[in-house]
């Protein structure tokens, strides 16, 4: 069996899932989603269902890009969006299951997004800048 492991989510996010769960509820051993049988969803249920929430959510140009072609993708997405927010790193290895160092080695780009940009964050750590 997995082990589990704690990860703090905002709670904005926590008020969206006990809204789910108050409407939806849970499976007997807890999880969120079942099959129709009520059991484990295999990964091919997820590919279709992300296929077909693809093409009502974004239009025919963005369809054909690599956009959220897989689900995978907006765990990138979301890594990325912390870490352009100013989050440390360990924390952001820390909520999305990595260690620091595997995210330093994906995710370089999106630490330094620009040498103006970092200036002016030294600049302003410094007092040098208002």
């Amino acid at each position: 069996m997995d082990k589990d492991r704690l990860v703090p989510i905002p709670p904005v996010l926590v008020a969206f899932l006990r809204a789910h769960v108050d409407e939806f509820g849970t499976v007997p051993d807890g999880r969120h989603f079942a099959n129709e049988r009520g059991g484990l969803l295999g990964s091919s249920s997820y590919w279709r269902v992300w296929q077909e929430a693809r093409k009502l959510a974004l239009p025919p140009d963005k369809m054909a890009s690599p956009l959220a072609r897989r689900p995978y993708d907006l765990r990138s997405t979301y890594i990325t969006s912390w870490l352009r927010a100013g989050l440390p790193v360990a924390k952001v290895a820390r909520r999305a299951g990595n260690s620091a160092e595997v995210i330093h080695r994906n995710c370089a780009g999106c630490l330094d997004d620009s040498e103006e940009g970092n200036n002016r964050k030294i600049e302003m750590a410094m007092g040098w800048m208002t």
